[in-house]
């Protein structure tokens, strides 16, 4: 019995301990690129940490400029690039996720508006960009890959070493397919496992209605977004259905997202270039002469770097000052501007910015009094200006600034990587239901293939759930071609020049139309086309199929029969292989003919006859796999093995030059501190107890001659250089420091050795009283 009650005890703990979650050791991420910043949140529920939280940068902020420089044989990233924008301009690359995957001409014609000069290329291949830099040519894609290892490594050090590799990306609504593979690409350059592309204002609606619950009413809700460099509407409809948990009928929250619109060419940094042209304006004709700035990228650079934080201190003030050094030709530039006369400047953005919202309001039908709440994010829409424009149009006091417009984003999107992650689950849900923004079209082309509907068909509407799957059936018996299209010419991305974003080679169709030819065909050849539009809302054509059915004659056995009704058997055979019998079958049959001399002859029942065979017609269908190829050309294209591989390599080779820079400086500040540190000790009192004043002599002088070479010849020495010298100053270094310790630490251990002494005597005291007494020794013991 005891042993029965251990065994039973130790199956409960067991089953307790079983039952008790295992903290997640895993961790993912969201990275919420933009035009100007970046921001990264990390979904980690290691114990003692905050489950969800932004990582900071090394400068200990929470956002991070979307740059990448190259500078004296160093490639710099965010903070350390913006340190040297104003200096260096055509050195510092901005702007990459909007040129990533762009023709070659709208990023010319881009980068000029925004008075950026890099020194670019078109790819032959391609069309699209190629940066021309100090440590060798880059696409955008390789140049947004590097910010976003940038942001992994922002992710994994704020884990404190939780590897982080799988995240999900936002993306601006009006991102189109080619963008998309583009951003995928560069990620996976990167090391980064992409969950989902989410679109931003899916983010924010979810950090919206994590909190929040929906049972006790539905809500529609319009996300107004004005970034850097662009502005959209998103109408979200949030609201609670009952779902079974546990058996029980509980009410769980979702969103559905109704319909956005945007604009792609209106943000805060339209705003700053009205004040760019207004300044150049006024220097140029302070200095005359001729001059204008606009021709010099670095004037340009500081005085955009001015007008930046003139425009943030107008949202405060009624008046802001300008003022920027050695602007042109060793020329200081000052002066100011009212809010009046910015608001002036930009009269016709404000109605502008109207439009996405306005077009949103008139495609759902809804009038504003069935808006539950305008809430607003980006960071241009703190602009008082564009809060009042609002608040004319939605007729109301107060707007809706509920959600962190920075953050609120990313926030979100790292809640949708824990939804969709295998390795973390939280107990917060918030169903999601998106949809893709754009329509779109499938085209058939082929020999005899007629230019009508029944080729050309709107596949996927606006607003298609994501993901989905869908399939298409065409009759033909030839190869042909399938091209994937936008909806309209009016409804494009930005920078895009044809409808047409994919093109597909379909064969395999007219070798099995020949194979099949002489067999009785009971269908016309078709092709089945699978299609899908996935998470990230990327439209494809996934695989192809040729089906073909055919209708033969088989032999099969009857049922045993008796000899009574052996004549009405033969009767019912030839009737029943008449042409109107057929029985569908997509196996393959065995068309053999029965034996009819099966009868066992040992048997002498006469009542039985051996078995006879009838035929029948049979449907059988057969479904080839169909060869598809890609023909995607431009932009859009998808880079060959080579082109990757080549890729990844520079970036590898980059990764390490940046951790031999690293590991440079951080042995450079250990040496320099050891000297400075030592130099302080030997000369304080202490360490003549332990060394000779010749010898403290020789250690400083040898401090010197380091010291010196660390400030002439080592400014450009390697990690190695430094950690030789460092290791020689150790070598003298450490047994006087060892000395010293020992010094130091003396007292403390005579005092613990005296006081165990005592306590060993005490011990002895205690193993001579009698057993008598010894219970009364040990009380007395242990209360001492």
């Amino acid at each position: 019995m005891p042993a029965k009650n251990m065994l039973f005890r130790l199956g409960i703990f067991l089953s307790l301990f079983l039952l008790n979650p295992i903290p997640s050791q895993s961790a993912v991420s969201s990275i919420d690129l933009g035009s100007e910043w970046f921001k990264v949140a990390v979904v980690n529920l290691k114990p003692g940490q905050p489950p969800i939280s932004i990582a900071i940068n090394e400068m200990s902020k929470r956002k991070t400029p979307s740059l990448v420089a190259f500078h004296s044989g160093s490639r710099l990233i965010g903070e350390e690039a913006s340190g040297i924008v104003a200096r260096y301009p055509n050195k510092v690359y901005s702007h990459l996720r909007d040129l990533i995957s762009k023709p070659f001409s709208h990023v010319s014609k881009t980068l000029e508006s925004l008075y950026l000069s890099y020194d670019i290329s078109p790819e032959e291949s391609r069309n699209v960009a190629v940066f021309k830099t100090e440590n060798g040519n880059f696409t955008a894609e390789e140049l947004v890959a590097m910010l976003f290892k940038y942001a992994l490594g922002l992710a994994e050090a704020h884990t404190r070493g939780t590897p982080v590799k799988d995240a999900v990306v936002t993306v601006p609504p009006y991102m189109g397919v080619a963008e998309r593979k583009g951003l995928l690409v560069a990620a996976e350059l990167a090391g980064i496992n992409v969950l989902a592309l989410v679109n931003e204002h899916s983010g924010a609606a979810l950090q919206y209605g994590i909190d929040k619950d929906f049972s006790n009413g539905s809500r529609h809700v319009i996300f107004y977004d004005m970034g850097a460099g662009s502005t959209y509407a998103a109408l979200v409809y949030f609201s609670a259905y009952n779902t079974k948990e546990f058996g029980k009928t509980v009410s769980a929250n979702q969103f559905q997202v109704k319909d956005v619109r945007w604009d792609a060419e209106l943000g805060g940094e339209h705003m700053e270039l009205r004040l760019v042209e207004h300044f150049a304006d006024e220097f140029n004709k302070q200095v005359g002469n001729g001059v204008d700035i606009r021709k010099s990228p670095k004037a340009m650079a500081k005085l955009k770097k001015q007008v930046k934080r003139t425009k943030e201190i107008l949202s405060a003030n009624t008046a802001a000052p300008i003022s920027v050094e050695s602007i042109y030709d060793d020329r200081d530039f000052r002066s100011s501007i009212t809010r009046e006369k910015f608001e002036e400047l930009c009269a016709d953005l404000w109605e502008k910015a109207l439009v996405p919202l306005k077009e949103v309001l008139t495609h759902s039908g809804l009038k504003i009094e069935d808006i539950y709440a305008v809430e607003l994010i980006g960071g241009a829409t703190r602009v008082p200006k564009l809060q009042a424009k609002l608040q004319e149009f939605l007729g109301r006091k107060e707007l809706d600034r509920h959600l962190d417009s920075d953050e609120a984003i990313t926030l979100g999107a790292s809640l949708h990587a824990a939804n969709i992650s295998d390795g973390i689950k939280l107990n917060r849900k918030l169903g999601m239901i998106d949809g893709s923004p754009y329509g779109y079209v499938i085209e058939v082309d082929g020999p005899d293939l007629p230019k009508d509907e029944s080729t050309k068909q709107l596949t996927i509407p606006r607003m298609k759930k994501l993901p989905s799957k869908m399939f298409r059936s065409i009759v033909h018996k030839k190869d042909f071609e399938v091209s994937l299209a936008y909806e309209s010419d009016d409804f494009l991305p930005p920078g895009t020049t044809s409808r047409t974003f994919a093109q597909y080679a379909v064969s395999g169709l007219t070798d099995a139309s020949e194979k099949y030819a002489s067999r009785n065909l009971s269908a016309p050849v078709k092709a089945n086309l699978h299609f899908s539009l996935s998470r990230s809302g990327i439209f494809s054509l996934d695989r192809a199929d040729a089906v073909i059915e055919i209708t033969e004659w088989v032999e099969v056995p009857l049922k045993n029969l008796t000899v009574d009704n052996s004549t009405s058997a033969s009767v019912n055979t030839s009737t029943e292989s008449g042409p109107t019998s057929t029985e569908e079958s997509d196996e393959k049959l065995n068309t053999d003919t029965v034996n009819s001399n099966t009868s066992d002859p040992g048997t002498n029942d006469s009542s039985t006859i051996s078995p006879v065979t009838e035929k029948k017609l049979k449907k059988r269908t057969f479904r080839v796999p169909l060869k598809i190829d890609e023909k995607i050309t431009g932009p859009g294209a998808p880079l060959s093995k080579e082109s990757f591989s080549e890729a990844k390599r520079k970036l590898e080779a980059l990764d390490k030059k940046d951790e031999e820079r690293r590991r440079t400086a951080e042995l450079k500040n250990s040496l320099e501190g050891y000297i400075y540190d030592t130099r302080d000790k030997l000369e304080s009192g202490d360490f003549v107890k332990i060394s000779t004043s010749q010898e403290c002599q020789s250690f400083i002088e040898k401090l010197d001659e380091v010291q010196e070479w660390l400030y002439t010849d080592g400014e450009d020495a390697s990690a190695t250089q430094f950690q030789e010298h460092l290791d020689k100053l150790k070598a003298i270094g450490d047994p006087i420091f060892f000395r010293h310790k020992e010094l130091t630490a003396r007292p403390a251990a005579s005092d613990h050795a005296r006081k165990y002494l005592n306590e060993v005597q005490q011990v002895g005291s205690l193993i001579s009283c009698s057993s008598n007494t010894l219970l009364l020794c040990l009380v007395k013991f242990f209360a001492s």
